[in-house]
């Protein structure tokens, strides 16, 4: 088996401290260390890599090249443990809820709406993850998942939160432009080739002849096609309501104003059960579930 790269911890600690320093004198008081323990870990760190990392002078070090390209690397490293000790740890009365969801879902619906859940639940810290594989759902280590085309499996309970209504959606210079489906295809059409209900549906009602001449871009998620026609690529389907607020943040307008269809895929908030749930998580739920309610979203 190969021999991991990753050094002791504490290695990066008394590099890092040297380095900013210049000093392994100044580094030792700084960590409340002997200067010749500071000297030990630096040589352990060395002949760790193989390579040395420091210039050492008569009253300060400098770094060699290597010293200087490992260091951003280390600060940013420690840099990301301090900051998520401090979040996770170092309130003890904060309370963490974890969240895995649709990546729409978070990125619009819900990341425009969690202003509202932070300024009643202040000490809640969320931990949001995204996941649109089907295949990848379930709880895991998840207090809640919000899925999307598929809802409480065995062993799972879980709410449906609402469906979706998909219509084109471009560039204000494109969306003036379509007076009909037919006028779709004078542009290229982004397609998410995971959704059981798109371009197909779009335009097979209307005449079926109009999917042999459709120019297709596919992307695996709505996310990008809303860029993609947003930077004028193309036409991409909005889902409303979960992509409303990156089609207003993106300027992106209707095609067909009085357009629509429905899909038959709905999102569904899922957890282990109900009876089951932490404080927080069901502070979640019930502050999510009255939301869409308070909102009137009856798809």
């Amino acid at each position: 088996m190969q021999h991991r790269q990753i050094p002791s911890f504490n290695w990066l600690r008394v590099f890092e401290a040297a380095a900013s320093c210049q000093s392994f004198a100044r580094a030792a008081e700084q960590l409340a260390m002997s200067p010749a323990a500071v000297s030990q870990q630096i040589k352990a760190l060395e002949s760790h890599f193989k390579q040395a990392l420091f210039l050492r002078g008569a009253h300060s070090v400098t770094l060699t090249d290597a010293g200087k390209a490992f260091l951003p690397v280390v600060q940013q490293s420690l840099r990301s443990i301090d900051t998520t000790a401090a979040a996770l740890f170092g309130n003890p009365q904060q309370k963490v809820l974890s969240i895995e969801g649709s990546l729409m879902f978070n990125c619009s619906w819900l990341a425009a709406r969690l202003p509202d859940f932070q300024r009643r639940f202040a000490d809640v810290h969320l931990q949001l993850s995204t996941s649109d594989e089907i295949a990848g759902y379930g709880l895991g280590d998840k207090d809640l998942q919000i899925t999307f085309g598929m809802g409480p499996t065995y062993g799972q309970e879980g709410d449906r939160l609402y469906g979706e209504v998909l219509y084109p959606v471009a560039t204000p210079e494109i969306a003036d432009s379509i007076d009909s489906l037919a006028d779709l295809l004078d542009y290229q059409l982004i397609e998410i080739n995971s959704h059981r209900t798109s371009w197909f549906q779009v335009l097979i009602g209307d005449d079926p002849a109009l999917i042999d001449r459709a120019r297709f871009c596919f992307a695996d998620n709505t996310v990008i096609a809303l860029n993609l026609a947003a930077a004028g690529y193309g036409i991409a389907l909005a889902r409303a309501p979960a992509s409303d607020q990156l089609c207003a943040s993106f300027n992106l307008l209707p095609c067909l104003p009085e357009f629509s269809i429905s899909s038959p895929q709905e999102y569904y908030l899922i957890y282990p059960s109900l009876s089951g749930l932490s404080v927080t998580a069901r502070a979640f739920r019930d502050w999510l579930l009255q939301t869409i309610a308070d909102e009137g979203i009856e798809i």
